[in-house]
């Protein structure tokens, strides 16, 4: 999966939190496939997509697709974005490619530490696969269900054409606020999530991706976006997602103004 490591705004103090331990600090990543992750068969995930940009993506309607802030330059016009969907595997026969048209941005995005990290991206036609419904509720304690096509290390030098997905556990505000104070980073609880284990996380090439869980009928439900974190599946550090509850009205209203703008 894609996900940024940190913004480079934090990254020297994070550089410099971590030198004691011999660490060493990577920024300026801007996709996260999953460390400690499955191989995801054809079809479990259709709704899942890839992005020419190296992000992922979740289609919420036939010609919108969901993915982070961070990943877009911004709110407009945009023909750049190739999406691949439809197949697991991106070397795969039958994949399904639309372009972008046009995109919106969450208004109040800076950087991935500081929330809002949404958007919404208008295709040139329809793709016709199943899509994925945002939850409207706050996560519970749990685990939940994440994917990419990112590095599987956070030392690889390359991202995957296989999605690979992994289950991971909700970690406690106040215990991630904790540990990523440390760092010199402050989250934003109503607006972020964090999930993750020793040796399971998303990482680079993951950002942007869905975060799901099941809803009342069994079906799967996105709760987040993968944004963010330190490090891939490094210890005390889990990863840090869009809480897509808090999101949900204003996505609702940029997917409709997208259906209203001209081509």
């Amino acid at each position: 999966m894609a996900r940024n490591v940190v913004s480079l705004v934090v990254a020297g103090v994070l550089a410099a939190v971590l030198a004691t331990d011999g660490i060493p600090a990577h920024a300026g990543d801007t996709a996260r496939p999953v460390v400690g992750g499955l191989v995801a068969p054809q079809g479990k995930f259709p709704w899942a997509v890839r992005l020419s940009m190296g992000c992922g993506g979740a289609l919420i309607e036939p010609r919108v697709v969901l993915t982070a802030g961070h990943c877009v330059d911004g709110t407009g016009r945009n023909d750049s974005i190739l999406v691949t969907a439809g197949v697991a595997d991106l070397t795969a026969r039958g994949a399904q490619t639309a372009r972008s048209e046009r995109v919106v941005r969450a208004e109040g995005f800076v950087d991935e530490t500081r929330g809002d990290d949404w958007a919404v991206i208008r295709l040139d036609r329809p793709l016709h696969l199943p899509t994925l419904r945002i939850a409207k509720e706050p996560v519970g304690d749990g685990r939940y269900v994440v994917m990419g096509w990112g590095q599987t290390r956070e030392d690889s030098l390359q991202q995957e054409q296989r999605l690979h997905y992994a289950a991971v556990p909700v970690v406690p505000d106040a215990k991630c606020l904790e540990a990523y104070g440390k760092a010199g980073v402050k989250l934003v609880p109503d607006e972020q999530i964090c999930a993750g284990l020793p040796g399971v996380d998303t990482c680079q090439g993951d950002s942007g991706g869905p975060m799901v869980g099941r809803g009342r009928r069994g079906e799967w439900v996105q709760v987040g976006i993968v944004s963010w974190g330190l490090g891939c599946a490094r210890d005390g550090y889990p990863g840090v997602y869009t809480q897509l509850s808090t999101f949900r009205p204003a996505i609702k209203a940029a997917v409709r103004k997208l259906r209203q703008e001209p081509r």
